[in-house]
Order: C-alpha cells, then structure tokens, then sequence
C-alpha cells in the first residue's frame, strides 16, 4: 500500500509541473523542422537517421540542465547571463537571438499559409486570421488555460507517426540506420554536411533553452517539483524525435525512392506524397503541418519576447496583464504582425532560403548559448548542490564541440567549394 500510494504521489506531482518540458521539445517540430526532416529523407533516404540517437541525448541534457536552473535559482537563463557576465554580452546575445528567431516566425507563419493553401485556402485571408488567433490566445489568456492549450497542439504531433506508418517503410533499413552511422566519405559532401547541421540546429534550437527555463519560472517549480519536471522534459524530448524519425522515414520510403528530391516547403512534402503514399497519409501530414505552424507561432514570438525582457530587465510573463507588461506584449506583438507580413509581401524563392538559413543558423548559434549553460550550471554560489555531473558535463561540452566543429568545416567547404 505505501508502494502504491508513493507512486500515486509522483503520478499526481507529475502532472502537476508537465507542461513546459513537452511543450518546449515538441514545438521544437515546427515548419522549419518539419522542412529539414523532409528534405533529409527526401534528399538522403535513411542516411541521416543516425543523428536522432545523439540529438535526442543531447537535447535531453541541456534541456534538463535549463529545468535545473529554472527550478534551482527561480529566475530565466537571459535574467542570469545579464546577471553574470553584464548588460553588453546579454545584449549581444539577445541581438543575434532576435534575428534567428524572427527568421524562425516568419518560416512558422510560412507554414501556415503553405499547409492551408493545400485545402484551396489563399494565405491572404489564413495569416491574417491566424495571427489574430495565437496574439489573442497569449494576450488574453492566463498561464494555466494557455498551458492547457499548448499542451493539447503537443498531442497533435501523433498525426506524423500515423503518417509514417501509412508510406510502408523499409522497417528494417530502417531501424539498422538508426544505430549505424554512415561512412565518412559522406561527411565531404557540402549537401550532406549542412544537412547534418540544420537537423541538429532544429533539433536543439537556442531558443528552446530561453523559453523552457522562463516557462519553468513562470510555472512556479521549484527544487521540489525538479524531479518529476525533468520527467517531463525527458518524455518531450524522447516524443519530439520520435516523431522526427517518422518523418524522415516517411519522405524516405517515398519522395527518395521515387525521385523526388525538390522540397521548397513542407507542405510540397505533403502534396507529393499524396500520390505516393494516398490521401490520408497526405491530410495527416498537412493536418500535423498547420497544427505545428500555428503551435510554434504561438511560442517562438513568446521565446523571444521573454529573451529580451529579461535581459533588459522589463516585467514579462504570460501570466501578467499587457499594462503590467507593456514591453513584453509589444514585443510579442510586433513579431507576429512583421512576421505575418512579410509571407504576404515576400516571393516565395526568398522565403525559401529565410528557412534553410534560419535552421542552419540555429545550428551555428547553439554553441555560444550551450557554453553560457555550462558556465552558469556549475556556478556552486549560484546552483548549490545541483551543479551538473561530470556524465552531464561531458555530454553537453562534447555537443558544443561537434556542432562548432561540423559547422566550421561547413563554412571551410563552402568558401573552398566557392
């Protein structure tokens, strides 16, 4: 019986602290990510499903670690970097996260007029209305019932694994891709190394550790929920991937064998599988497409919003009113307009190249963000006695080098190859 009742206590304290973990990994499958994921098995087949494993390990820790300094110090990572290392880094920082993550809305509200263009909607009347839907959902709603509602767009995502399964993949191929990286030859091709980049950059984007460790704070949890919300984290990200891994399998089993390598948006992965793999297989992925645009348009603008605010010291939470938080609300609101704006006014070639460069940039941006975490998270003054592991440490700083490293030898390739 105190077995039991134990574990009803942790059940019961689990729900009561999910939300931002999942939330955050899962909105990590936007339209940019659902873009890379299908190019990759579009253009590459199963040859980049290795990187889910290490992705997924990665992204565990340093989301973990973003819980940790959350819960442990009650304030946002841009709040301790200004308090740290000063105004003149912070602000740096937030210039560079504020160009990325707009780049980052614009491919999310391209997602959403791509996804409905496919059901005969025209993109000048769904940005609009769309745009007004998630600036009043944040605006006007409170912490909990915006909570609730992002939470219920995570489950959303299922639709992919459905997807996935409908296009009859080679599950074995698979499966033994999975485990099995390619040879190194691979690695000299241009196409295949920036492709390994933005995979890595879309799957641990900077901005997710910003927005994970304010929506912790904003939460309330402390070091006593900490355990059950690094569950949480650790089910999101394992969810989030899975559900990338279903997405490179289902462009694999069908756009690569057949052919068919040209993806400029997401949704032309949508239409071509519609022949491919039948309709159904084509709604749920247009359906999960606009549910993941909509999603992440929603939280990115809030991500950069909370950025900025805390590292220029304004009030900011979604828990507080617009006259309480003025600069906050403008902020998100600005973002969502401009971003909405220009899908109207910009031709599409363009905008194709806003969300290959804004996945990349992720990507190339990260090791900056990470090597900030590290720094803090052993702070004894600032963390006590939850200062990382060295299992932790040596994962997150082995993430840090690879991606500078795969990074570097991109931009070495691309000025020798140019």
């Amino acid at each position: 019986m105190r077995f039991l009742r134990r574990w009803k206590t942790r059940i019961l304290l689990f729900f009561a602290v999910v939300g931002p973990g999942f939330i955050t990994a899962n909105v990590d499958n936007d339209a940019g990510g659902i873009l890379v994921y299908s190019q990759a098995g579009a253009q590459f087949g199963h040859l980049l499903l290795w990187t889910m494993i290490p992705t997924t390990i990665a992204l565990i820790v340093v989301q973990e670690m973003c819980a940790r300094m959350g819960a442990v110090t009650g304030k946002g990572l841009s709040d301790l970097i200004r308090e740290e290392f000063g105004l003149r880094i912070t602000f740096l920082m937030m210039i560079g996260i504020l160009v990325i993550n707009f780049g980052n809305v614009v491919t999310e509200f391209i997602g959403i007029a791509t996804s409905l263009e496919l059901f005969g909607l025209p993109r000048f009347a769904t940005v609009p209305i769309c745009a007004l839907i998630v600036w009043v959902i944040v605006v006007y709603g409170q912490y909990k019932s915006v909570e609730k509602i992002f939470l219920a767009a995570s489950f959303f995502y299922i639709t992919y694994i459905f997807a996935g399964a409908l296009a009859h993949p080679a599950w074995i191929d698979a499966t033994k891709a999975t485990f099995v990286p390619p040879k190194l030859s691979a690695f000299r091709d241009q196409a295949y190394l920036f492709m390994v980049i933005g995979v890595v950059g879309t799957t641990i984007a900077p901005w997710m550790q910003f927005y994970l460790q304010s929506s912790i704070v904003e939460k309330g949890v402390t070091k006593r929920g900490y355990n059950a919300s690094r569950l949480d984290v650790i089910v999101g990200c394992i969810f989030t991937d899975v559900v990338a891994w279903f997405i490179i399998v289902a462009c694999a089993a069908t756009l690569w064998i057949h052919g068919f390598r040209d993806i400029k948006f997401a949704a032309d992965a949508a239409q071509a599988l519609k022949p491919l793999a039948g309709d159904y297989a084509y709604i749920l992925f247009a359906v999960g497409l606009f549910n993941a645009s909509l999603f992440a348009a929603s939280i990115l603008p809030l991500s950069t919003a909370y950025t900025v605010c805390e590292g220029l010291g304004f009030e900011s939470g979604v828990g507080l009113k617009f006259s309480e938080a003025p600069f906050f609300y403008w902020l998100y609101t600005l973002l969502i307009v401009a971003g909405g704006a220009l899908v109207l006014v910009i031709p599409a070639p363009r905008l194709v190249q806003i969300v290959l460069w804004s996945q990349v940039l992720n990507g190339v941006v990260l090791p900056f963000v990470l090597i900030f975490m590290l720094l803090l998270i052993n702070k004894k003054e600032l963390m006590g006695e939850y200062t990382n592991t060295r299992l932790f440490n040596v994962i997150a700083w082995v993430t840090t080098v690879v991606v500078i490293g795969l990074s570097v030898a991109w931009m070495f390739g691309s000025f020798i190859g140019g």
